[in-house]
């Protein structure tokens, strides 16, 4: 059972972290995603396990390329960079699949 696309109110960009040039970060081009998405403020860990302040949740269908510090365009027009991504599957029970994502 995949997360209700009547949720997914929001239409977010994801840039996907591809990497570190001589220039910078580099990023795949740039997909809209269907999402639901909550500006608040949690703590959350990075890739390191250090604790971050998440300013941005994001939840979208399971499967979305985001790895972490992908850049993030939300519906308010803010670019975010992704702290952490986590899928959230649980086979053989009646709750949806969903990619979750904490953004800076």
């Amino acid at each position: 059972m995949r997360v209700p696309g009547w949720l997914l109110r929001h239409r977010v960009t994801v840039e996907p972290y591809d990497g570190d040039s001589a220039y910078g970060p580099t990023y795949r081009p740039p997909v809209e995603v269907r999402a639901l998405v909550a500006e608040t403020t949690k703590l959350a860990r990075n890739r390191e396990g250090v604790e971050v302040t998440s300013t941005a949740q994001i939840i979208a269908e399971p499967g979305l390329d985001c790895p972490a510090e992908s850049r993030i365009t939300l519906p308010s027009g803010r670019v975010t960079k992704a702290i952490s991504v986590a899928t959230h599957s649980a086979p053989g029970l009646p709750v949806p699949q969903s990619t979750e994502v904490m953004c800076e």
